[in-house]
């Protein structure tokens, strides 16, 4: 998958596709993936990278939603536990069980969230990653060893899935490319193209690195845009009115000693009244979530100050060891794209349940939704579309697709584990030239020859795609991401075959990037 050869099947093809899916995100590369693997043509533009937004800024949890089952909504809860099992099957080399405690500090506590989680579990059925029980105080302890030990009667265990979300998206735009689609990153839709009827007959989209204006034409055009997803409204209807409410969700990322153990913590109710989670990933802690309502949306949110100290003042409460500003390795900030409902009055009542509209002029837009039920999304659009486009339907085969570089026994290949059947092919990039086996950075797990897999294989075309999204660095350590950005940027240039200039002004953006990701 390189952009030079996408943008040349772009060109050979503008008036020959059936669906034109705008937004790189989770839900549009979903859709990406259906449509073509049904045997659609499809066209995906993005306005920058695959995942720029929301999709790389998760929790990083693939599960059934602990707290829409305090919320009684029963079917979403059922939908995304099938759809985690799903996922764990199509994408065994990026979905792991990580098992969660759930500690309990008052008497009632136990039997409530155990009999709780059983329930989630029967939810699960044949879905189920594993049984969830009742611990006693040492068997707690045992498990984190770092929680807050005054008043501790004991904890509940449950089982649920763990990802990194860009590294699998990508996995997802290769296997749309495999299946057929065209995806280019970096040429965002400025306009959408009507009939003399009125009718929307497809986009123009311009090229950010050439220039170029491409007219494509498509039997539908599907808006997936997620945060963005009213912009796009507006190019059809500038009177459209919002469809999405948008709420902040911040993180804050932690060394591994504040949380030693295999297992997750979760909290059901936090002073806002959202669950928390401490989680361990990527030899880190992961703290999170907070639920913020924001006026205006974003590439690069950034964290509030009061949502900050939300999170430590509650790590404090769970963790012996107190986390302090000073030990932030990175934060991050995400925009969820809710669905408007005049019933919630706070952002966290909001359903994560998915809703499906259609525009007089025929703009299909997808908005709501979750990391987890993605794929079910991207049928239902595609379901949708089929009829919006007057072809032949064609029935969906994503419930047993794999995902590029799905692997049966990943973790044979050690530190590469997560390319699942890639990681031959970066080996043997290895083997050819000792000097890509060197680190970025010492703090990083990310090598050179890595960065050069991928700019070859996987679409990376700045700076910030390779530590942000490509790796994770600038959230697993913000500072030594910022400090590996000059020697990401000679890697690139010279594969890219891009100037002194370029590679001074893309070390100058990411810098200013990475600036909101660790704490002064």
């Amino acid at each position: 998958m390189n952009r030079p050869h996408m943008t040349e099947l772009l060109e050979g093809r503008e008036s020959a596709f059936d669906f034109v899916v705008v937004g790189g995100g989770a839900t549009g590369v979903g859709v990406a993936i259906d449509a073509a693997s049904r045997g659609f043509h499809v066209a995906l533009f993005d306005q920058s990278d695959f995942g720029k937004g929301t999709s790389s800024r998760s929790t990083k949890l693939i599960h059934g939603g602990v707290r829409y089952l305090q919320q009684g909504n029963v079917p979403l809860v059922m939908e995304a536990l099938k759809e985690r099992g799903i996922l764990r099957r199509n994408a065994p080399h990026l979905v792991q069980d990580l098992p969660f405690v759930v500690p309990n500090y008052k008497w009632w506590e136990a039997p409530f969230y155990g009999i709780g989680m059983k329930v989630y579990d029967a939810l699960a059925g044949k879905y189920g990653f594993g049984p969830s029980r009742n611990l006693d105080k040492d068997e707690t302890v045992a498990r984190i060893p770092t929680i807050e030990t005054e008043g501790l009667r004991g904890g509940v265990i449950y089982h649920d899935g763990q990802f990194d979300d860009a590294r699998l998206l990508i996995n997802m735009a290769r296997t749309a490319v495999e299946q057929g689609a065209v995806l280019v990153n970096y040429m965002p839709v400025d306009a959408l193209l009507k009939d003399e009827d009125g009718f929307l007959s497809g986009v123009r989209a311009t090229d950010l690195e050439t220039g170029k204006v491409h007219h494509v034409t498509a039997k539908a055009v599907i808006n997936a845009t997620g945060a963005f997803s009213d912009g796009v409204r507006r190019l059809d209807d500038p009177t459209a009115r919002p469809m999405v409410r948008p709420s902040q969700g911040v993180h804050v990322v932690l060394p591994r000693e504040f949380l030693p153990g295999d297992s997750a913590i979760m909290v059901p109710h936090t002073d806002d009244g959202r669950v928390l989670f401490a989680i361990p990933w990527q030899d880190r802690v992961l703290l999170g979530t907070t639920d913020t309502p924001v006026e205006h949306v974003s590439l690069e949110p950034l964290p509030l100050e009061e949502e900050v100290a939300f999170l430590l003042e509650h790590a404090v409460r769970y963790l012996t060891k107190d986390p302090a500003r000073d030990d932030v390795l990175s934060v991050f900030a995400g925009i969820r794209p809710l669905v408007a409902s005049a019933e919630a009055t706070e952002t966290s009542e909001i359903s994560r349940e998915h809703q499906i509209h259609v525009s007089g002029s025929g703009l299909l837009t997808v908005a709501g939704g979750k990391w987890t039920t993605y794929r079910k999304m991207a049928e239902d659009v595609v379901d949708f579309a089929i009829t919006l486009a007057g072809v032949d339907p064609v029935p969906c085969v994503t419930r047993t697709l794999d995902i590029h570089g799905a692997h049966s026994n990943p973790q044979r290949y050690g530190p590469l584990a997560g390319y699942g059947a890639d990681a031959p092919e970066i080996q043997e990039l290895w083997a050819s030239d000792p000097r890509l086996t060197e680190p970025l950075h010492e703090r990083l797990p990310v090598t050179r020859g890595e960065v050069v897999w991928f700019v070859r294989n996987e679409m990376a075309r700045t700076v910030d795609d390779v530590l942000a999204r490509r790796t994770r660095s600038l959230i697993l350590d913000a500072r030594a991401a910022a400090t590996a950005a000059a020697a990401t940027a000679e890697i690139m240039s010279a594969e890219l075959g891009r100037d002194a200039a370029w590679t001074r002004d893309q070390i100058d953006t990411f810098h200013d990037i990475a600036k909101g990701y660790y704490l002064t």
